[in-house]
């Protein structure tokens, strides 16, 4: 057993998938086997009781999650502001960011603890909903958002395309008529990007890609910006459109505003013990591309 005074985490969260009751049950076996090993803190919390949770972040040294990609989605825009290393178990279907599976995860995690791991840091972007001030005309800034995976405005309820003002850096680049329209970091180009037909690219890119939507007589192409690009987007339609951040915050976007997105400050840091080329082998088994 490790010795308590040589713990690199010694104050660790553990958060559970509410509507999973097994991840209840690993995080009770998870939290039984930090204690054994001598870690002080421990605490454990539902994954959707952000308030909750974000009261221990500026304390915690390691989160550990229970669930799918989501359950990771969601811990990594609360734990990057304060540079909180995540480590997820794998409860979901597909489960591309998670570390171990729920049937093993007690040698992995005794490796961790004892410090065997590296830190995978990965970007993520910043959404700001700006709406020009009726009485000056200048934007101002309604929400903020930082997202992992995707930034992604599209048309609202209605099925009707929605045309969507692109500029790159401050030069107009195109303008899409499409369903709608993904910005997407590395890691979520596995996700919606990679299921409206682009290309996968690598974690560790700090790249940005713009990948529309079903386009209908329009650039139907995916684009890939370079590292440090700022995208500002604008819908024309004759309904709300919106725009969703990890396709869990939803926002509704009304006429004249504008949707800014750049790299955020912040960057997602996820504990691995698997060897560096992982993700490849991870791609390919995940989506039975092996023949």
């Amino acid at each position: 057993m490790i010795r308590s005074d040589s713990l690199l985490f010694r104050h660790i969260g553990i958060l559970h998938h509410p509507k999973k009751p097994e991840s209840l049950d690993i995080a009770r076996e998870i939290g039984d086997f930090l204690t054994e090993a001598g870690v002080p803190d421990i605490w454990h919390e539902s994954a959707w009781e952000l308030e909750t949770t974000a009261a221990h972040l500026p304390e915690v040294d390691l989160l550990i999650t229970l669930g799918g990609d989501g359950t990771l989605l969601r811990a990594a825009r609360m734990g990057a502001p304060y540079a909180v290393p995540m480590l997820g178990v794998k409860l979901g279907r597909l489960g591309f960011l998670a570390e171990f599976q729920p049937n093993d995860w007690k040698e992995p995690l005794a490796a961790v603890l004892a410090g065997r791991y590296w830190i995978e840091e990965r970007l993520m972007v910043r959404m700001h909903l700006e709406r020009p001030n009726p009485q000056n005309g200048v934007n101002e800034i309604i929400c903020s958002y930082d997202a992992l995976n995707d930034v992604v405005l599209s048309r609202g309820n209605l099925a009707r395309v929605v045309r969507i003002s692109a500029e790159l850096d401050e030069g107009h680049l195109t303008t899409y008529t499409c369903d709608g329209l993904i910005v997407s970091t590395a890691t979520g180009s596995t996700g919606y990007a990679l299921a409206v037909g682009g290309p996968v690219m690598p974690p560790e890119l700090r790249n940005i890609l713009l990948i529309p939507i079903a386009p209908h007589l329009s650039m139907d192409r995916a684009v890939i910006l370079s590292e440090g690009a700022t995208i500002r987007l604008q819908a024309t339609s004759d309904y709300p459109p919106m725009v969703t951040v990890d396709g869990q915050v939803v926002v509704e976007v009304q006429e004249g505003d504008q949707v800014l997105v750049v790299g955020s400050p912040h960057l997602a840091r996820f504990v691995r013990v698997r060897d560096r080329s992982y993700f490849y082998q991870t791609l390919i088994d995940k989506m039975q591309w092996s023949v």
